[in-house]
C-alpha cells in the first residue's frame, strides 16, 4: 500500500500510545493527529465512520459519564437523536469518540486492540 497513514489519537490514551509504537516499529510514514487539538468536524467524523464500515454506536464511547448523563445510547435507540445529531455531540466532546482510529486511503480501523493497525500495513 502506498496511501498515507493517519492516526487520530489522544496522546494520553494507552491504546493510542501502543498503536503509535506499532506504527513506528513498522517503518511506515504516518501522520499523528491529536483530535483534541485539531478538532474533527462532523463531516470528517462521518467520513471516518464510513471508512470504518461500522455503526456510529460502535464509535461512541458508551461508558463515558457524559454518554450516560446525556442518555445518548437510549435517545439514539429510540430515534430521538439522529446519527448527525449524535456526531455533532461527539465532535463537541471528543472524549465520546473511540480511539485510536487509523486511516489509510479508503480504509480505516479502530485500533482496539492496537494490533488492529496491522490490517493497514
Amino acid at each position: 500500500m502506498t496511501d498515507k497513514i493517519t492516526i487520530y489519537q489522544k496522546p494520553t490514551c494507552s491504546k493510542c500510545r501502543a498503536t503509535l509504537a506499532l506504527l513506528k516499529e513498522s517503518g511506515e510514514e504516518f501522520e499523528a493527529v491529536n483530535y483534541y487539538d485539531a478538532r474533527l468536524t462532523v463531516e470528517r467524523l462521518h467520513e471516518l465512520i464510513d471508512k470504518l464500515g461500522i455503526p456510529i454506536m460502535d464509535v461512541l464511547r458508551r461508558e463515558e459519564s457524559l454518554a450516560h448523563d446525556l442518555k445518548l445510547v437510549e435517545r439514539h435507540r429510540m430515534g430521538e437523536l439522529s446519527d448527525e445529531e449524535l456526531m455533532k455531540i461527539m465532535v463537541e466532546n471528543p472524549d465520546l469518540i473511540q480511539r485510536p482510529i487509523v486511516v489509510r486511503g479508503n480504509q480505516a480501523v479502530l485500533c482496539r486492540p492496537p494490533e488492529n493497525v496491522t490490517k493497514l500495513l
